[in-house]
């Protein structure tokens, strides 16, 4: 396998010349393209860009092909360590190798999760309006979905959490996990230092775990800062699990990555076994 570990991304790419260029999507299996039912339809039901993706990742993918096999992938330490590496540079965020478990998607990953941490009949609460896989890997894990759902504030014009109503449902006996979104999906909300620690707080005193979904942690605007729920001190936060991936960011959804990082080796064990259960613990070497 071809070491991608040291490779030399070169001068940055103006942006006028990242997003200038239109590229035709139609009639190449695109599915949020082709899956519409007439050309006059435009597709905005999906997290796809329809730029190009940067073009250093171009360039390794077809060195990646250029060894001419495809076989079954060991995924290298380096991989590991660039995780780490990225989380440090861009979001001083710190945390080892040995807290990463990689999958095929942040979809597996919260499923996986919630079948590790949960039992049927216990309850999973979300806060709507929010990404419709999260009901869906609740419900396929018979689990009750509770609902937080966010307040749109008219005036501020964003949605904010209803931290009375969180700690209500929060204190429930059979609440184990709160789904947070965060960048918020669709909502657009960047959460917070304070949000997410007031979120973090809550979650300790009624003894609930938090799974992060952070696809979209690089897509912010303005002077929006994104704050890694892990990051939080580690009395809020050691105990929590985030699944991220590069995905949505640099438009390589296809490739199917997906981490997932907890640094509380038992609940690591128990949701590495729900991955394999779950058959979701073999990546190709393109996303690798």
């Amino acid at each position: 396998m071809t070491d991608l570990s040291h490779n030399t991304i070169g001068e940055p790419v103006p942006a006028d010349q990242l997003f200038a260029k239109l590229t035709q999507r139609r009639a190449t299996n695109s599915y949020k393209w082709d899956a519409a039912p007439s050309a006059d339809v435009i597709p905005l039901w999906v997290a796809d860009m329809d730029f190009e993706t940067y073009p250093a990742i171009t360039e390794a993918l077809q060195r990646r092909v250029a060894h001419g096999i495809f076989g079954y992938t060991r995924v290298p330490d380096a991989y590991y360590e660039s995780v780490c590496r990225w989380f440090a540079r861009q979001h001083d965020w710190h945390f080892t190798p040995h807290d990463i478990i990689y999958t095929s998607g942040v979809v597996p990953a919260i499923s996986a999760v919630i079948k590790a941490l949960t039992l049927p009949g216990d309850q999973v609460i979300v806060q709507g309006p929010v990404y419709n896989c999260f009901y869906s890997s609740i419900r396929n894990n018979g689990c009750e979905m509770v609902s937080n759902a966010l307040i749109y504030n008219k005036v501020a014009m964003h949605y904010e959490i209803d931290f009375d109503d969180l700690d209500r449902k929060l204190s429930h006996e059979r609440a184990r996990l709160l789904l947070l979104c965060n960048p918020h999906n669709p909502g657009g909300r960047v959460w917070t230092r304070s949000e997410l620690t007031r979120v973090a707080d809550l979650c300790r005193k009624h003894g609930v775990r938090v799974v992060s979904d952070e696809i979209h942690c690089e897509l912010t605007l303005y002077d929006n800062r994104y704050t890694p729920f892990g990051s939080l001190p580690d009395e809020l936060s050691y105990g929590s699990i985030t699944c991220c991936s590069p995905s949505k960011a640099f438009n390589i959804a296809g490739l199917q990555i997906a981490n997932i990082v907890c640094r509380d080796a038992q609940v690591r064990e128990r949701i590495d076994r729900a991955i394999n259960i779950n058959e979701v613990c073999d990546v190709n070497p393109f996303g690798v």
